[in-house]
């Protein structure tokens, strides 16, 4: 590489007409100096000229519309880019190595080039090695890749010897580009004729008659997958196969995604379950680098080296060092038997529905404390936090409704164009509590409309507005769907900091993600009953004491990995498996 610099330009912010014309230009000391470091693009934007940028930041920091990113490679990478995407734009180096036999997982931010890997290999993408006029030929790749197991991998796809199932991120598009009934979809994609055996598999019978664009997101996750599994594929990838799932359904996911390794079969999934991840995967690659800017792929780490290293945030073996703080998970003792203020007390509830019936046991929090919920999809989890929060009426007992709650529901839905920024310091305790959301990445955003947003980024904007409402009692309903691993812990932080620094509040949070849970949780409140029939809520309880009633109902146990104290799913039939059921440890027995 003849620099270290990458520079990204985002065109659509880019607005030389309202920041003075051309501001950065006038700025750059390099153009300053008769270069033509930053130069008028076609399209009448900026480009920056990489070779003459000596990242002195001044640029980005004068940009009004923070249009411009400049960024340092390291110096221990000295290969050219696998991909990138064009002048100024996002290149990713380095690939996941497909192996045989084996499940290979993908672990990283957000914007840090997993799909990006996935597209590549799956063939929805032709490398370019860093020209982005044009794709890479058959005997550039070879010889880019020699004497590794891609280039093998390339050399089958290109004598056409690799059938490829891919499982796509962004399941919500399925519905616009398919038109129909599940059933319909299903049959077209069974090259194997297993459509009764997957389908039963997956617990989907009762929506093959349902169209398409009916079904909920949980649904067409598993449709998603089911057609993924009926494809002819000896290459499969499953891109977040866990979204939308609750334990139990990714429980079942994990265990179908693991038995696909076969002696003739490469298995890769990108997943921000950690728990789920480390359940499936033999082989993990880490993704580190720059969010937007650029991706590194590490080399292969067995799962548990692997996701430890990333919550290290430090790779031994390639001394590479990609983020500050390390993420934290401390063995919690048993709860003292101390007085303690309550916050919110519920009497014993009953709710029906045409079809469902639900009944929550009389319970309380504490002052002071995070309580989080688990449950599967459909047990009544956001029926109660809708009871608690006086949008759905008992039929049996009535909440407290002299809380003041802040609520966070578990769908957003915001077409508002108010930016970011205006809707934040709408509320009077920002300037003094924005500290507690520093690692949310607000900043990047704040010129952003909340219309515009991603899921990801409605999803932290959100959770940031419920935390700032003063309130007694903050009920926030899966507040890590559509975030990445470190986004989940850093909403995690941000939720335990908020109720520390308000003393006397306390929150209720729901979450399918355990390791989630696990971080947040001082109690656990446990929803069982049968998916859309019935549900029965009880606590809330010790972590131990309720995590072992819920475990006990999945049939699955959970170990704390001796360095990084994260909870880890144990292999059913493992030695550790047995030992821990016999004694009915079903949780995080080191």
């Amino acid at each position: 590489m003849a620099n270290d610099v990458v520079v990204i330009v985002e065109k659509s912010k880019c607005n030389p007409k309202s920041c003075g014309d051309y501001l950065c230009m006038r700025v750059c000391p390099r153009n300053k100096a008769g270069d033509e470091c930053i130069i008028i693009d076609d399209d009448k934007k900026v480009s920056v000229n990489e070779e003459l940028c000596i990242a002195c930041l001044i640029c980005p920091k004068k940009c009004p519309f923070e249009a411009l990113k400049v960024v340092r490679i390291p110096k221990e990478l000295k290969t050219s880019p696998v991909h990138r995407y064009g002048k100024n734009d996002f290149r990713l180096y380095g690939l996941p190595i497909p192996k045989k036999g084996r499940v290979v997982g993908l672990i990283g931010a957000n914007g840090i080039g997993k799909s990006t890997a996935i597209n590549l290999l799956s063939g929805d993408l032709n490398p370019n090695l860093g020209d982005w006029t044009k794709d890479a030929s058959k005997k550039e790749l070879i010889k880019f890749f020699g004497g590794t197991e891609t280039q093998q991998y390339f050399e089958d796809k290109f004598n056409n010897k690799l059938d490829i199932a891919y499982k796509p991120q962004y399941i919500e598009l399925i519905p616009k580009k398919f038109k129909g009934k599940v059933r319909k979809l299903l049959k077209k994609t069974d090259e194997k004729g297993l459509l009764n055996k997957v389908v039963d598999e997956l617990e989907i019978r009762t929506i093959l008659d349902r169209d398409i664009k009916s079904i909920s997101g949980g649904e067409l996750q598993k449709v998603a997958i089911a057609a993924t599994l009926l494809k002819k594929g000896n290459v499969q990838f499953f891109d977040e196969p866990s979204s939308y799932l609750d334990i139990k359904q990714r429980l079942k996911i994990a265990r179908i995604i693991r038995g696909l390794a076969g002696p003739e079969n490469s298995v890769f999934v990108v997943e921000h379950d950690l728990i789920m991840l480390d359940y499936m995967t033999d082989l993990v690659h880490v993704f580190f680098g720059d969010e937007g800017a650029y991706g590194v792929t590490s080399f292969p780490y067995s799962s548990r080296v692997g996701i430890n290293s990333y919550l290290a945030g430090y790779l031994r073996e390639e001394n590479m060092r990609f983020r500050d703080e390390e993420i934290k998970f401390v063995v919690k003792e048993p709860s003292r038997l101390i007085k303690r203020e309550v916050m919110i007390e519920w009497p014993h509830l009953r709710k029906s529905f045409k079809d469902y019936h639900l009944e929550v046991e009389q319970g309380l929090l504490y002052k002071g404390e995070v309580v989080g919920v688990v449950g599967p999809n459909g047990i009544g989890k956001t029926t109660f936090a809708r009871m608690l929060n006086s949008e759905v009426k008992p039929d049996e007992g009535l909440p407290d409704s002299k809380i003041k709650i802040s609520y966070k529901p578990q769908y957003i839905r915001n077409k508002s164009r108010m930016t970011v920024s205006k809707y934040l310091n709408s509320f009077k305790d920002y300037s003094a509590l924005k500290h507690y959301f520093r690692h949310l990445d607000l900043n990047v955003i704040m010129r952003r409309k909340l219309v515009e947003l991603s899921g990801g980024e409605l999803q932290r904007v959100m959770v940031a507005g419920c935390l700032l409402k003063k309130a007694d009692f903050y009920l926030l309903d899966e507040p890590a769907a559509h975030l990445d691993v470190e986004q989940r812990m850093a909403v995690a932080m941000a939720i335990k900091e908020i109720i520390h620094y308000r003393h006397d509040a306390s929150a209720l949070v729901i979450d399918h993600d355990i390791m989630f849970l696990d971080f947040i949780s001082e109690r656990l409140l446990v929803f069982t009953g049968v998916p859309a029939v019935t549900g029965h809520a009880t606590g809330p309880f010790s972590m131990r004491e309720g995590m072992n009633k819920f475990l006990m109902e999945l049939d699955i146990t959970f170990r704390r990995d001796e360095k990084s104290h994260r909870p880890r799913a144990n292999k059913p039939g493992s030695q550790k498996d047995d030992t821990q059921k016999r004694k009915g440890e079903f949780y995080y027995a080191t």
